[in-house]
């Protein structure tokens, strides 16, 4: 008896977490929806009501923040490092950043496979080349980086046919 209590009690804090949780959800969303740049993040393909305020917020609003997609690919800890010691090389990806927002992006690059026609190209042909998952959805994150950093410095939303087009016979590579 005592733990059919303990569940009831459980429960009961259970949905008062939930209601709070959609209160937190309802006022980003409101604030997300008032910033100027929202349409910018919501026409990311594969971003959803979650990743775009992330993503906006990880930019922020100031544009001269960032004055090229490298830093924030650096900023993000996109960018691989390389050391070299004598005839030694090692590459890894950067341990000084914050792994929320790295992660923002990784989910995003994760989710826009399904949704967008070149990024599932992309994939592909990594995977066919022997990379692994995590390290072809790195690399996505890295190339999405590039033209999001283009869409946010312009104030234009992303198109995934005008893109396309840009990109037209060049490698998918």
């Amino acid at each position: 008896m005592p733990y059919q209590t303990f569940v009831v009690a459980l429960a009961k804090q259970m949905l008062v977490l939930i209601y709070t949780i959609r209160e937190y959800d309802a006022q980003i969303s409101n604030l997300f929806t008032s910033m100027e740049d929202a349409t910018i993040f919501t026409a990311l393909l594969g971003t959803g009501p979650c990743l775009a305020p992330r993503l906006l917020a990880a930019l922020g609003e100031d544009k001269s923040r960032f004055n090229s997609a490298q830093e924030i690919q650096n900023y993000a800890g996109l960018s691989p490092v390389t050391e070299r010691s004598g005839q030694k090389n090692w590459v890894h990806w950067r341990w000084q950043c914050s792994k929320f927002i790295r992660q923002s992006f990784i989910e995003w690059a994760a989710k826009s496979v399904g949704q967008s026609y070149w990024a599932g190209l992309y994939c592909a042909q990594q995977k066919a080349k022997g990379n692994s998952h995590q390290s072809v959805v790195r690399a996505l994150a890295y190339k999405w980086v590039r033209i999001l950093f283009k869409c946010w410095k312009m104030g234009i939303a992303y198109d995934e046919s005008k893109y396309c087009t840009q990109v037209g016979r060049h490698d998918w590579a």
